[in-house]
Parts: structure tokens; C-alpha cells; sequence
């Protein structure tokens, strides 16, 4: 009777170590494949997002849909002063476009873009100068548009975002994109579903 007792005992700690170890797995999978939380780290997409708040990446929706203008993106393995990084950037120019800043003022293939994203940092200013100086794509990466399969990216936070108009940074390539971003987890105060 006694051995009965000792042997469910010992199939029951078995199925435990087994249930634990698929959830363990399953919750791998989830984070390498589907969804990966990052830490945000530096003010380069305030006001989007903040210095040590944590956001929820896609990682699989890239691989089904484009990647679309004004996509907020964490991009794998930028080197910056030597440095490897992870950052989070928001898409700008897709392969092919011809981008421009004039006056504050966006321009994709001669066409003006509004980003109401950036209305709330304009009305912070605290000087009359821009929050985007002017540049063309030509003056600071020896360009006219953006290669095929490379993407241009910005950060929100215009005069202190290391971005693609940094010839270290440049233009992106796909394969570098982890995913996409629109859910911040963490801190409380700063859950949002759609910060875009």
C-alpha cells in the first residue's frame, strides 16, 4: 500500500516537472518568435515614449504585412560609438523615397506629410528654432533615395535622436528590424495600447 502511495506521489511530482517544463517552453517560444518585451532606454521617442518605460514587440506581424510609414520599430544590433545596440526608431522612408525636412516641415517625394505625433513637442519648445532641422537625404547620407530594402528611420525626439541622419546609423535594413511596437507595458502610469 505503501509503495502505491509513494509511486502516485512520484508520477504526480513527474507530471508537475513536465507541466512546468512545457510552460517554460511555450513561454520561450512566445518571447524568441511572437512577442519580446524591450526596455526603452535614452529620450530619443519622447513624447511617445520615455526613458525606462518597457514595450510589447511584434516580432512575427513584420513577417506577414509591410512595414508602414510612421511604424514605430526596435531595430537589432546598430552600432553607435562603437557600441551594439537595440533602438527604437519610427519609420520615415520606405525603399525608394525621396525625403526632405524644410522649415519643420516633412517631405516625402515632394509631397508635405503632417506627424501629429510630433504637434505636442512643437508646443514644448522652448526656443523659436525647429525640433527637425532641414536636411535632404542627399546632404547627409550621399543618397537621392532610400535603397531597396533598407528603411530611413527618426526619432520622435528630433534634436537629441541618434538616428538615420547619422551616417554611423544610416539607412536600415529589413533584417535588422525585430518588429514593431504600439503597446507600452510598464510602468503602470504609462500603460498605453496605441502610443502612435
Amino acid at each position: 500500500m505503501e509503495e502505491k502511495i509513494q509511486g502516485k506521489q512520484k508520477n504526480e511530482f513527474v507530471e508537475w516537472i513536465k507541466a512546468i517544463a512545457f510552460a517554460l517552453l511555450v513561454a520561450f517560444l512566445i518571447k524568441q518568435f511572437l512577442f519580446t518585451p524591450v526596455l526603452v532606454n535614452g529620450a530619443s521617442m519622447e513624447p511617445a515614449l520615455e526613458d525606462h518605460d518597457r514595450v510589447i514587440v511584434n516580432r512575427i506581424g513584420p513577417k506577414f504585412k509591410s512595414i508602414d510609414r510612421f511604424d514605430v520599430v526596435v531595430i537589432n544590433n546598430v552600432i553607435i560609438q562603437n557600441e551594439e545596440k537595440n533602438i527604437i526608431k519610427r519609420i520615415i522612408g520606405l525603399p525608394g523615397d525621396k525625403i526632405e525636412y524644410k522649415d519643420d516641415q516633412l517631405y516625402i517625394n515632394g509631397e508635405k506629410y503632417s506627424e501629429p505625433y510630433l504637434d505636442q513637442y512643437k508646443k514644448e519648445l522652448k526656443d523659436p528654432g525647429s525640433l527637425t532641422y532641414d536636411f535632404t537625404l542627399e546632404q547627409d547620407l550621399n543618397e537621392t533615395t532610400v535603397p531597396e530594402g533598407y528603411y530611413f528611420v527618426l526619432g520622435d525626439n528630433r534634436r537629441v535622436s541618434n538616428d538615420s541622419r547619422n551616417p554611423e546609423i544610416g539607412f536600415i535594413p529589413k533584417e535588422k528590424i525585430m518588429g514593431t511596437t504600439s503597446i507600452i507595458c510598464w510602468p503602470i502610469e504609462h500603460i498605453d495600447l496605441r502610443f502612435n
